[in-house]
């Protein structure tokens, strides 16, 4: 479960993430992400998952699934980010390829968000 402070429920921080943001596809969803100047702010999170990924039960499994997902990858996030994940209809059958998917896309918007800090890395682990 995501904390309290990292979840976004506003129209407006989902608006604004998707439209003025980076994007990055995968098979099974569609990550939206956007880099912020509060340096305090918590990174925040928000799930969109359509009627075109299944009835309401599946629809729940599919986001508890991804909240679960995202908790592991907020560790290594900076502070103030804010992401969007929304969800395509194959994340209702996909096992592990969700994990997977998941963390490539988090990890390639970050790398496109500060492409410095992503340059650095790369050459420390050489």
């Amino acid at each position: 479960m995501l904390p309290q402070p990292c979840r976004m429920r506003s129209a407006a921080d989902f608006r604004a993430t998707v439209r003025n943001g980076v994007r990055v596809g995968r098979a099974t969803l569609v990550l939206h992400a956007r880099a912020s100047s509060e340096a305090d702010a918590p990174v925040r999170v928000g799930f969109v998952v359509s009627k075109a990924v299944g009835n309401a039960v599946t629809r729940n499994r599919v986001k508890r699934r991804l909240r679960h997902l995202v908790r592991d990858e907020l560790v290594a996030t900076p502070p103030g980010s804010r992401f969007v994940v929304r969800a395509l209809p194959p994340a209702a059958v996909a096992g592990g390829q969700l994990g997977d998917d998941l963390h490539g896309a988090w990890s390639k918007a970050l790398r496109r968000l500060d492409p410095e800090r992503a340059e650095s890395s790369r050459v420390t682990t050489r």
